[in-house]
């Protein structure tokens, strides 16, 4: 039975951003109660991170924007209650976690929370311990955040607000710079917070085979801001699955799979929403190799070599459009690096992070680096790029030395995006912003409007050429980060998990653009936790543990064993696994 008071209530909530011509979110209203678990799910400029900021109170209170309707926080109306007030009532997870980090050490990181409410010392120090140990930092609580990897600030994040004790939390996209097992542990600490059923969870997530077993509600909002369907997780997504692919919102691989497997005239009666649900449906090979051709005769078998072949070219899609790797996939011959690292050693303060590490990558290639949370992944993309400048005559790319090239030189040769996209805005608008690169290089006013145009278009930001980058949502950020790198068109580009925070039609197009660049001769280098996305689209992988290579060659290749995977701290995805098998199983 749910209690007669939510923990949470939206009525009618509008807001409209500073320049902002129509209010995102629109219209919105829901009820959150204690015990659920409610998935947040749209585009991309839909409004889900800036509905999350009104529900604490950022939104009038902190953040410049109009706002129209009600919302109630465990009684408490937020347009007239100070947000240090509503944050016992609603806890907060940034999807920068660099956003809300403010102290020296893990521990008082923690603890600043429940000692600005008062606590008692006790209890203070017994949230801080559960909470660090909930996301495995407890060994870590004296040390700076900065020395914590991405996805271990993100953690840092989630046990604040775990120590906050607030009966509803909201997280926006909390697992988004984890590795497999980080995930697993975020997800386990979550279900241990919801499992006394007195709190509420609000999760925006794209990830979303994690969360299937541990949502039981979903609100979706469309292009417009306004919710196109509320109700059960599972049943909202098998009934309007088209319609949610249709909107460029995430779904789960294996729904994305099963969808794939439809198109290429395979007929799977039930859309599955976990890879254990499209192996049952795959085993089940008599009804799943049967296809409807409208007729009066019924559904006809379909021919084996049919059945595996959709089934295998699915194993390959990361999203219904996205293109898929040759497994010949290869540059021909032996050329020269364009990136060569010799006995590469990087410190940060007085911790080496890379150990005398060796690399050489191939130009024309679309190459990924993976590894575990703290393998050094984003520390090595930094150092090809001369964003951290190396130790001089370790790195070569070009033929630069990026250890003693100029900031000029260096963006002559490589573009880098970053993992934070605010972390390189400089102007105060995303035509500007697009336009500062071209204009460091002198180029004609007219061209500059054409190509800035033209990346506009191709972003799907033309409506907000004239808005200050910080006011963007969390998406339209990344496409405009990259944008940025991509505009001067340098030889080689540099991005450091690039889907993040993009919605699924967005993050397809961008892979489909990067496969562009690499036709035209761009060599890609991509640091992700995403190796659904490394199976589908990179040419080669290199796999870090511990600051070194652990392995390196072409993604085809090391994809057919897990087991440099599982040394490094990783597993491959679920749904690769039942669907190869799937494949085989039917040659």
């Amino acid at each position: 039975m749910r209690s007669s008071a939510p923990l949470l209530s939206v009525r009618d909530l509008s807001v409209t951003h500073a320049d902002a011509a129509h209010p995102s979110p629109a219209d919105v209203s829901f009820d959150i109660h204690p015990g659920e678990v409610v998935l947040l799910l749209g585009p991309s400029g839909s409004g889900k991170s800036t509905l999350t900021l009104a529900l604490n109170g950022l939104i009038p209170h902190a953040v410049p924007a109009t706002m129209s309707g009600v919302v109630v926080a465990g009684g408490l109306d937020t347009a007239d209650t100070p947000t240090a007030s509503l944050s016992t009532r609603v806890a907060m997870v940034f999807q920068d976690p660099d956003a809300q980090i403010v102290t020296g050490t893990g521990y008082d990181e923690v603890a600043f929370g429940p000692e600005n409410l008062r606590l008692p010392l006790d209890e203070v120090h017994r949230r801080t311990e559960d909470a660090l140990r909930r996301v495995g930092l407890w060994e870590r609580r004296d040390e700076n955040p900065d020395r914590l990897s991405g996805g271990g600030r993100q953690r840092l994040a989630i046990a604040c607000a775990l120590a906050m004790g607030s009966p509803l939390i909201v997280l926006d996209e909390p697992t988004a710079n984890l590795d497999p097992q980080g995930i697993d542990d975020v997800y386990a600490a979550l279900t241990d917070v919801i499992a006394a059923g007195d709190r509420a969870i609000l999760l925006v997530e794209h990830n979303l085979d994690a969360a299937m077993g541990f949502v039981t509600r979903a609100i979706v909002l469309d292009a417009a801001g306004r919710v196109a369907f509320d109700g059960p997780a599972d049943e909202v997504i098998r009934r309007h699955a088209d319609e949610l692919v249709a909107m460029g919102v995430w779904l789960p691989a294996a729904t994305l799979a099963a969808l794939r497997m439809r198109e290429l005239g395979l007929h799977i009666p039930e859309i599955p929403l976990t890879p254990a649900e499209l192996a049952s449906a795959l085993a089940d090979r008599p009804s799943v190799g049967l296809q409807d051709h409208g007729t009066d005769a019924g559904p006809q078998p379909v021919d084996r070599p049919d059945i595996r072949a959709s089934i295998l070219q699915a194993a390959r899609a990361w999203g219904p459009i996205a293109p898929s790797i040759d497994e010949s996939d290869a540059v021909s011959g032996s050329p020269t690096p364009i990136i060569r690292a010799r006995g590469l050693t990087v410190r940060r303060h007085r911790t080496e992070i890379l150990h005398g590490l060796d690399l050489d990558i191939a130009p024309g290639t679309l190459t990924a680096i993976v590894g575990a949370n703290g393998a050094g992944k984003t520390t090595l993309l930094q150092a090809l790029a001369g964003v951290v400048p190396p130790p001089r005559r370790q790195v070569s790319v070009d033929g630069m030395d990026p250890g003693s090239a100029s900031p000029g030189e260096l963006a002559s040769r490589i573009g880098f995006v970053f993992q934070n996209p605010e972390h390189q805005f400089i102007a105060h608008t995303v035509f500007d912003e697009l336009a500062h690169g071209l204009r460091l290089r002198r180029t004609s006013d007219a061209e500059v409007t054409a190509r800035v145009d033209a990346m506009l278009e191709r972003f799907g930001l033309e409506a907000k050429a004239h808005v200050h980058p910080f006011l963007l949502s969390g998406g339209e950020k990344r496409r405009l980060s990259v944008g940025t790198a991509l505009i001067t068109r340098p030889r080689v580009l540099a991005l450091d998990e690039p889907t993040f925070g993009q919605d699924r039609a967005r993050a397809s197009e961008l892979l489909a653009l990067l496969h562009d660049l690499r036709d035209e001769g761009t060599t890609i280098l991509i640091v992700t936790h995403d190796l659904a996305l490394v199976a589908a689209h990179a040419s080669h992988t290199v796999i870090l543990a511990d600051g070194r290579v652990h392995a390196a060659g072409r993604t085809a290749d090391l994809f057919r064993d897990e087991r440099p995977f599982v040394d490094a701290g990783l597993r491959l995805p679920a749904l690769q696994r039942v669907l190869a098998a799937a494949g085989q199983a039917l040659a």
